[in-house]
């Protein structure tokens, strides 16, 4: 008979945290999970899932503009907020409950309660009062938005997690940040119909993606109409009649009905004892963890985004799957973190795998470069300047491929499976053996034959 109340004691139930439950669960352990707010974590709750409907929503306005080119005359639409907002509320409800059912199904018990670490082994959960032990404890609370506490009026401004309730859309936004999420929710509110500015302190957008996406990104989402201001930051947010005036540092004052942050998240590890219990963290507060996600504190272990390794949902449920592999499946499993396929729901969407230009140059000694910008063929038709880029980068000595970047139409749906070959080590060589599938933007990635040569390089010969 154990001396614990669990096997097992997850706090947070993600999507990291569920996964590992469930599958530790299914090898025998007693576990329970404790959440403070629903089941389901941020990607199902307040994050990509009900950001992809919003990006659904907002490509509608130009969905009916490029129908003309194809014959269709339809009738000028009109949109509802109210409408949206609460099919979304019942698509995730509908998603919690299943995420509830599985792990009752999985005979994982669930406690409605914040969680705190009294000491390694045992957990207060503050609204039962009350104390429970566990062999092992995993920490999979995953990260909160940021906001700028310092700035002047920041109690104004919301983050990503209220733009999904809103009572009502303003006629104008300033989304700050230049990540992923802050190009996605510029193009959802662009699209709804929203003047929209988007705000970044830094050089260029989209930081840390090829450079060759950030800037095809930029110029694409002005061209829909999103005002993109970069190095400039707000520095003070002031209320004024309905809106609100934001000040910017380069002297410029904008009048707006909403103020969003989007300037990232930071490991949620804020009052969960972690300190007490001597867990080590990182200097954004993200759990130091060894590549089978322990903790510097044997029995206790970390996945998801509250290690900050790789910030994404897929990576924190295959961290959760491997820990219950290792811990309580005597199969010990360590998640490569070296290539990962993943999208971007900007406007136009962005699918990207492995190594950027830059990195691809320090790492290898010489790389090769193929390139392609071209007009999708529904826009032959529809008339919208919108241009599709393709980019590969080999690494020369090996011919294979380290690196895939696509900005266009259903680059997220190509990505996962040029994720696949990249992951496999496929060489350009067998990139150009596959069979072509025409016609679709798609076969540009196996016809693409002659090297790309910057111009500059191109003007020197």
């Amino acid at each position: 008979m154990t001396e614990f109340d669990y096997d097992l004691f997850v706090i947070g139930a993600g999507s990291g945290g569920v996964r590992a439950a469930r599958m530790s669960a299914s090898h025998g352990a007693k576990v329970a999970v404790a959440e403070e707010y629903r089941v389901g974590g941020t990607c199902v709750i307040r994050g990509c899932v009900p950001k992809k409907l919003f990006v659904y929503a907002s490509q509608f306005q130009e969905e009916f503009e490029d129908a003309a080119g194809f014959g269709w005359t339809v009738p000028k639409a009109k949109f509802d907020w109210a409408t949206l907002r609460d099919n979304k509320d019942k698509e995730i409800d509908r998603l919690n409950q299943i995420y509830i059912r599985n792990l009752k199904n999985s005979r994982v018990e669930i406690i409605d309660s914040r969680a705190v670490l009294k000491d390694a082994h045992t957990v207060h959960l503050i609204a039962e009062n009350r104390d429970v032990t566990a062999d092992k404890i995993l920490i999979a609370t995953g990260a909160t938005a940021n906001v700028d506490d310092g700035l002047k009026g920041v109690e104004h401004a919301i983050t990503s997690n209220e733009a999904f309730h809103l009572d009502e859309l303003p006629k104008k936004v300033i989304v700050t940040g230049g990540g992923y999420i802050a190009v996605e929710f510029a193009g959802i509110f662009n699209g709804l119909g929203i003047e929209t500015t988007l705000l970044y302190r830094g050089e260029e957008i989209l930081r840390g993606f090829d450079d060759d996406l950030r800037a095809t990104l930029h110029e694409e989402m002005e061209k829909k109409g999103v005002r993109i201001i970069t190095e400039s930051i707000l520095t003070e947010i002031e209320k004024s009649g309905d809106g609100y005036k934001a000040h910017l540092d380069n002297g410029e004052v904008l009048d707006t009905g909403l103020v969003m942050f989007a300037i990232g998240r930071d490991p949620n590890t804020k009052d969960l004892g972690l300190e007490g219990v001597g867990i080590e963290m990182g200097r954004k507060g993200q759990i130091i963890v060894d590549k089978y996600s322990r903790t510097n504190v044997e029995n206790i272990y970390a996945v998801g985004d509250v290690t900050d390794r790789a910030n994404l949902t897929p990576i924190a449920i295959r961290e959760g799957a491997a820990f219950a592999e290792t811990v309580f499946n005597n199969n010990p499993q360590a998640v490569d973190h070296s290539v990962i396929p993943t999208a971007v729901f900007s406007q136009p969407e962005i699918g990207t795998v492995g190594l950027t230009e830059e990195q691809a140059r320090a790492t290898f000694s010489e790389v090769d470069i193929y390139k392609s910008k071209f007009r999708a063929m529904k826009h032959t038709l529809s008339g919208r300047d919108e241009q599709t880029m393709m980019k590969i980068i080999v690494d020369a000595a090996t011919d294979r491929v380290v690196g895939c970047h696509i900005i266009g139409p259903h680059s997220g749906e190509m990505i996962q499976a040029i994720g696949i070959a990249v992951t496999m080590g496929a060489t350009k060589a067998q990139f150009d053996m596959t069979v072509a599938v025409h016609p679709t933007a798609a076969e540009e990635l196996v016809t693409m034959k002659e090297k790309w040569i910057a111009p500059e390089l191109k003007a020197a010969d």
